[in-house]
Order: structure tokens, then C-alpha cells, then sequence
């Protein structure tokens, strides 16, 4: 398929070539976007920031409604968990139009194409068009999906009567998010961050009215109300975000952006879907390693699942630092700017092994008091501080893989992050952790060997892939080669 070449054969979105030595292409991009100049610390600092503020507040979100589920009942509270499950595919269908548009109008930014709204426009309708099959798709089918996962009881009715309330929130996920890809495009971490702040706190009030109501005012929803309060404030983000983009540069100009482009669409699928594949496959592993840490009890179970929420709070700063990397990479690849997209990068990793350290050192010294505060079980704290004293060499890894993830996207070479987490989440962490707990015979610390296995290998396999296609769009990242003539980023096939 092919990308946005200028070449034969392309869809006609073309770009100038910038020359491979760094130097600017065309005329100046408009102010407030340029990610081209200026100091990468600073624009690493005012990207990145803002979006890991944005998940410590999604991640209280989370919080709040398993707070009020399970004020209501234990069944609520599994329900809720349940359905989580079956709505995580429509979240990682949005945040892979996310990514998308991030690197695609990232790409167009940098190039001074101009495509950039007409790419923006068609996103736009795309995720539109994907929301409303998925709404009708998923009240047809939410029945049958919770049933695969959950036996018949209170539980899975609550899963099934919240999920079908849940999928109203499809537009918001679908458009919201990449109306947030082009955004971030910009330079805009902001507009979201505070999106999720503006969630948090009307979750917080609208969860008990919705839920419990007003004596004489408003009769209470019970369960269902905790699902139409997530409805309500992710609308309210998408008119939020939508909102903001409508105002930004980049939907300046290209009357005819809102005229449907299939051509166009299937450039942007072949960026999107690949990426929601591998947060899928993600969520697959997840399921591996319950399935594995099963044989050993529910202790060895609950010691993970409280585990990978301290990991995943250690971890957001590689969130946000990641994040901002890949519209600075997409910005400047567009340019022509080799040698800035090499500095991105390994900015990018260092600070990020920086800060991984830090966090390492707080699981190896803390991490048995950390699962101290989420339970009194005396063998889930000493299950659970086993991984993280495991965990807390692999977080430099993690934010490797991450950075490798975004200039991948940011290359329009997203299929080779669904390779990779194939071969980390998929094949790796069954064959490793196999290997580790059954057949060397060390139990549930084998689990948690195997992970480590997984991951170091899934890093040697990214460096080599991203490595293999830096070569002939910015002359490589840990070698300097030199691009091929005429091989530009923006320019390049996907």
C-alpha cells in the first residue's frame, strides 16, 4: 500500500525533500507547532509533562469507579472489572488512531506539505465511521464477548448491562483520541492533559449522584450510573478535544479536507491498526500470565495484579517522555532533519534510563513496604516484592521499548511494532515463562524470570528492527550511515 509519497504511485500527498544534512525544508511551519527548532530538552519537558499529569489523573478515574462499584456490591465491583476487559479493544483501537495521526500529520508538519488538514479531516471521519460499526457491532455482540470470560451470575449480568451502556463512549475513544494524535502533532499535550483532569473530577461527583441520587430528587442508577457517568465526561472530552483542534493551525486551509478519501482512510489504517494489534496482543499476554500464575494459587495471582499497579505507576514519566517523542520525531523526520531525529532519540533514552534508575532503586529498597499498602496477605508482599526486585532491572528496558515503539510510528513503520510485541508478549512470555517456572521447576519466581527473558529478548529484536530502518530514513541511530539518496521520512512508503 502506499504511503504519502510524492513519488509515482503515491496518493499524491506530496512533500519537498529536505537535504539529508539536516537542513530545513520550505518555508517555516506556523507558530505554536514547530518542533523542528529550538531546544529538544524544552520541547521534550513541555510534551511530556502535561501527558504523564494526564494518566495519574485517568488512572484516579479508574480508581473512583472501582471505589463506588464496590460500595454497591462485590458483583458490581467484578463486573466492572469484566468489562474493562472487553472495552480495553475499543481503547486500543483509539489509541492506535492516536498514533496514526500523530506520525502521519506529524509527518506532513515537518515536510511543509500542507496536507496536514486534509490528513486531520480524514482521521477524523475515519474514526467516526469506525465508532458508529463498533457501536452497532458491539451491542450486538457485548452479550456473547462477556460470556467468553465470565461464568453465568450476578457478575456477568453486570458486565453485560454496563458494557452496553459503556459502548455510547465509542465516539469519544475513536474521535476523541485521534482528535488528540493531531493535536499532539502540534506540540499539544495540554489540551488532553486537562481533558483528563476535567474527566477525574466530574467522575468523582457525577459517580455517587448518578448512583446513589438525591432523596426526592433523583432516584439512583445503582451500578448502571457509574457506567453513564464515564459516558457523560468522555463526551464531554470529545467536545473538548474537537474543540481545540478546530482552533488549531493545523486545520487552517484544504476546503476540501471533509470530502471523503478512501485512498486516504486505508493510509491511515495501515498506520493504526498494526498499533492497536500490539496493544492488544499486550492485553494477551497479560491473560498468559494469569493463566500461568493460576496453577500457583490466588496469592500469586493478586501479587501480580498489585505488582503491575505499582510498576505502572514507576512508569509514567517513561509514559510521558515517550509520548512526546514521537510528534518531535514524526515533526522532524518530515523535515529532513536526520540528525535531529538521532538527538530525539537518544535524548529520549538516556533521560529515560535516568529516571528508570531511580525508580529501580525505590522497588529494590521499598517495594516490600509498596505492596505493604495494597494488602496485609504475608505471602502476596513477598510474591509481589519478588517481581518487583525483578521488575526493577527491566524498567530501563521498558522505556527502550517504548522509545523504539514511537520512532517506529513515528517512520510509518508501525507494522514492526506489532512484530515485536508478538515475539516479547506473545511467543516470548508462553515459551520463557514456561521454560523458567515448569520446566527448570522454580514456580511462581520463574514467572517472573520468564517475563525478564521475554523482555530482554523483545529488546534485541527492537533494536535490530529499528536499527534496520533508521538506516535508510536518517542514516541510523546507533551507527551513522547516512540515508539513501531521495530516502526521506515524510516521503518514504509505508
Amino acid at each position: 500500500m502506499a504511503g504519502l509519497s510524492g513519488g509515482p504511485g503515491g496518493n499524491g500527498l506530496a512533500r519537498r525533500q529536505a537535504p539529508p544534512d539536516g537542513g530545513a525544508a520550505g518555508p517555516p511551519a506556523p507558530p505554536g507547532h514547530d518542533l523542528t527548532t529550538g531546544a529538544l530538552p524544552a520541547h521534550f519537558r513541555r510534551l511530556a509533562v502535561p501527558g504523564a499529569v494526564g494518566m495519574v489523573f485517568s488512572t484516579l478515574t479508574n480508581v473512583t469507579d472501582t471505589f463506588f462499584a464496590g460500595m454497591i456490591s462485590t458483583s458490581a465491583q467484578a463486573g466492572l472489572a469484566l468489562s474493562a476487559q472487553v472495552f480495553m479493544l475499543l481503547v486500543a483501537l483509539g489509541f492506535g488512531m492516536n498514533g496514526a495521526m500523530a506520525a502521519l500529520v506529524g509527518n506532513a508538519l515537518g515536510a511543509r506539505s500542507g496536507a496536514q488538514a486534509r490528513i486531520a479531516g480524514q482521521g477524523l471521519i475515519l474514526a467516526a465511521l469506525i465508532a458508529l460499526a463498533l457501536l452497532v457491532a458491539g451491542r450486538l455482540l457485548a452479550p456473547a464477548l462477556v460470556g467468553l470470560i465470565a461464568a453465568p451470575g450476578p457478575a456477568r449480568i453486570a458486565a453485560q448491562d454496563y458494557l452496553t451502556i459503556l459502548l455510547w463512549a465509542a465516539p469519544a475513544f475513536l474521535v476523541g483520541w485521534g482528535a488528540n494524535g493531531i493535536l499532539s502533532a502540534q506540540g499539544d499535550t495540554r489540551s488532553m492533559s486537562r481533558a483528563q483532569i476535567g474527566i477525574f473530577l466530574a467522575n468523582a461527583g457525577l459517580d455517587p449522584l448518578l448512583v446513589f441520587g438525591i432523596p426526592g430528587l433523583l432516584p439512583g442508577m445503582g451500578f448502571d450510573g457509574i457506567a453513564v457517568s464515564t459516558v457523560l465526561c468522555n463526551l464531554g472530552m470529545l467536545g473538548w478535544i474537537l474543540w481545540r483542534v478546530m482552533r488549531s493551525p493545523v486545520m487552517a486551509g484544504a476546503a476540501r479536507r471533509w470530502r471523503p478519501d478512501p485512498g486516504l482512510w486505508l493510509t491511515i489504517l495501515a498506520q493504526a491498526v498494526p498499533a492497536s494489534l500490539a496493544m492488544v496482543i499486550m492485553m494477551i499476554a497479560g491473560f498468559v500470565l494469569q493463566y500461568h500464575l493460576a496453577g500457583y494459587g490466588a496469592e500469586a495471582q493478586a501479587a501480580y495484579g498489585v505488582a503491575l499497579r505499582i510498576e505502572q505507576v514507576l512508569l509514567l514519566p517513561a509514559f510521558g517522555l515517550t509520548g512526546a517523542l514521537l510528534p518531535i520525531a514524526a515533526q522532524n523526520l518530515g523535515a529532513g532533519r536526520a540528525e535531529r531525529v538521532r538527538e530525539a532519540a537518544r535524548f529520549c533514552v538516556v533521560t529515560g534510563w535516568v529516571l528508570m534508575l531511580g525508580a529501580a532503586a525505590i522497588l529494590w529498597l521499598g517495594g516490600r513496604a509498596a505492596m505493604g499498602l495494597f494488602t496485609d496477605d504475608a505471602r502476596v508482599i513477598a510474591l509481589g516484592a519478588g517481581y518487583l526486585a525483578v521488575d526493577g532491572f527491566l524498567l530501563p528496558v521498558y522505556v527502550t521499548l517504548f522509545a523504539i515503539n514511537a520512532l517506529l510510528q513515528a517512520f510509518r513503520r508501525p507494522v514492526w511494532v506489532m512484530v515485536i510485541g508478538l515475539w516479547r508478549q506473545g511467543v516470548a512470555v508462553a515459551l520463557f515463562v514456561r521454560l523458567f517456572s515448569v520446566g527448570l521447576g522454580l514456580g511462581v519466581p520463574g514467572v517472573w524470570y520468564g517475563l525478564a527473558a521475554a523482555v530482554l529478548s523483545g529488546l534485541v529484536l527492537a533494536v535490530a528492527i529499528v536499527e534496520w530502518q533508521a538506516r535508510p530514513l536518517v542514516g541510523g541511530l546507533l551507527w551513522r550511515a547516512g540515508p539513501r539518496p531521495g530516502a526521506g521520512g515524510a516521503g518514504a512508503r509505508g
